[in-house]
């Protein structure tokens, strides 16, 4: 954080290794980070998103920028007011081909009113939208390495047989964070018209999430004899699913595994293979369903045990308390402490 403000035009001193006299100190103590977050984040919306350590720099950046330079929470009105309270918002992101590697502009609209995300693959809007994404079943979360851009956007929504990712990105760095909580100022409208009786502790949580882990593993068929294949995995703790797609940035699914309960005779555990055709890796894991037996495998047993941890956690737990959907893993790190 100290390195953002020091790009702003304000006094960083360091704690260490700056001299502070007694008056600098009775500064610091009448102003510090309460005084400080009275005035600065005095009117945060509830869905505005605020980044924890492990967030991507974009975020943190424009985090502090709304607060300390362009002043968005102190409460006082703001002219144009900022996009992200007006129910509506259109603009141009860079957009993933869904076929190809090559990102090519779209317009993209978004409607609080209507609950939509609409985007159009040109700029004259009179031949029809190329996808309407209905704000219900839409999740955004910022893939910045997977993307392989400071500033890159996943948008996944439900289609009626799959699951559709979009991956996007802006060269502005406060447009895309514009972008990203105008989705979820949307999703909070939503989530409060379908579950009016929700509080705000209840439904924050629930309007974006981060994906729990994802990362390759080798996966064989049904009866265990086929030939390994690398799969792209993507576990989603919030619907209990395990999607895998043929590589990281593929528009759509090969399939999707469901993470019940044990009490549901579902079960995750290591495994070594009796058959290792076209296996590279030695890592195995064991997901046991009512269905099915899935046998994946990792390339190093630090990735093993990893997925262990996090899949086990869908297993033992029939629901998941508020801090399990936040981009924050601590509850999730309590909880594996506990597994072990």
């Amino acid at each position: 954080c100290s390195g953002i403000h020091r790009s702003f035009s304000c006094q960083i001193k360091s704690i260490e290794l700056d001299f502070w006299d007694d008056k600098q100190v009775e500064i610091m103590k009448s102003n510090g980070n309460a005084s400080a977050k009275a005035i600065y984040e005095k009117a945060v919306p509830p869905y505005y998103y605020q980044p924890c350590q492990s967030d991507c720099n974009v975020l943190v950046d424009q985090w502090i920028r709304a607060k300390y330079e362009r002043m968005e929470f102190t409460g006082e009105t703001k002219y144009p007011p900022p996009p992200y309270t007006t129910g509506f918002y259109e603009g141009i992101l860079w957009k993933k081909g869904k076929e190809n590697t090559q990102f090519l502009k779209r317009k993209f609209v978004l409607s609080e009113r209507g609950f939509t995300l609409t985007y159009y693959n040109r700029e004259d809007e009179s031949k029809g939208p190329k996808a309407v994404i209905f704000i219900k079943d839409l999740n955004a979360t910022f893939q910045t390495e997977k993307i392989g851009h400071p500033h890159g956007l996943q948008i996944t929504y439900q289609t009626e047989h799959n699951t559709r990712n979009l991956f996007v990105y802006h060269e502005n760095p406060e447009d895309i964070v514009t972008w990203y909580n105008v989705i979820r100022a949307a999703r909070y409208s939503y989530l409060k018209t379908a579950y009016p009786t929700g509080s705000d502790k209840e439904l924050v949580p629930k309007i974006t999430r981060n994906y729990l882990k994802e990362g390759y593993m080798e996966k064989t068929g049904p009866n265990q004899k086929e030939q390994f294949k690398k799969r792209w995995f993507v576990l989603d703790s919030q619907t209990r699913k395990l999607y895998y797609f043929k590589d990281q940035l593929d528009a759509e699914e090969l399939g999707v595994i469901f993470i019940g309960t044990e009490s549901n005779s579902y079960s995750v555990a290591a495994f070594t293979p009796k058959s290792t055709r076209g296996n590279k890796w030695k890592h195995g894991i064991m997901v046991d369903t009512p269905a099915r037996q899935f046998v994946l495998m990792c390339e190093q047993e630090k990735e093993q045990r990893e997925w262990i941890d996090y899949l086990k956690i869908n297993t033992l737990f029939h629901f998941y308390p508020k801090p399990f959907w936040s981009s924050c893993k601590n509850w999730l790190k309590l909880h594996i402490s506990m597994l072990k």
